[in-house]
């Protein structure tokens, strides 16, 4: 239902995120701090591979809202993305935040190469990749309920949100502490929608 809508909607929404992202991106008012790996971080061995669960985000992104019936489904989502997008530019501008730099150089790593100069590793922490994989995770799973759907979706849903985390961290363009901080951006902001949907 809306398909021009959110056809168009969901072009509308990715381009402002992506002027606002690069802008202070490129344009940092205070000194660059570098998030440090931890324990965690060695736990994920570095996988150029995983790239592909990465760039499937904005695949998975704009699935969820395809699916809400009515436009006032579709504005909540919009607002809570919105809302969520605010606090991690905020963060951004008040914290520049990198990671260490990987050696995306070595054998079998020539595909991160261009995703490497383009998003620098910058505007690290919160990971904003994390933050909407759960956000969506979370949108799907109500959908999915409402659908009637089986274990096998939901399930489905899950592995996808939990492959783009992994991803973040296995092609090293973000550190565990961004993930983590990522995920929690993206739990507070769903739990703030269903409070205030209650209200």
């Amino acid at each position: 239902m809306h398909w021009l809508l959110k056809m168009l909607g969901s072009v509308a929404a990715m381009s402002v995120f992506f002027a606002a992202y690069f802008w202070i991106l490129n344009h940092p008012f205070f000194p660059l701090t570098t998030i440090p790996r931890t324990l965690p971080d060695t736990w994920v061995p570095f996988a150029p591979a995983a790239l592909w669960l990465y760039v499937s985000l904005w695949v998975y992104v704009p699935l969820a809202p395809a699916l809400l019936a009515t436009r006032r489904e579709l504005l909540r989502h919009l607002a809570a993305a919105a809302a969520l997008s605010a606090v991690g530019f905020a963060v951004f501008l008040l914290w520049p935040t990198a990671v260490p730099t990987p050696d995306v150089g070595a054998p079998g790593a020539p595909s991160l190469a261009y995703l490497k100069a383009v998003d620098a590793s910058g505007n690290a922490f919160p990971s904003l990749h994390v933050a909407f994989a759960v956000f969506t995770a979370a949108a799907f799973g109500r959908i999915l309920r409402g659908l009637g759907a089986g274990v096998l979706a939901r399930a489905a849903n899950g592995a996808w949100c939990l492959g783009i985390v992994y991803s973040t961290v296995a092609i090293r363009q973000h550190v565990a502490l961004d993930a983590l901080a990522g995920a929690a951006l993206g739990a507070l902001v769903v739990f703030a929608q269903r409070r205030l949907e209650k209200a």
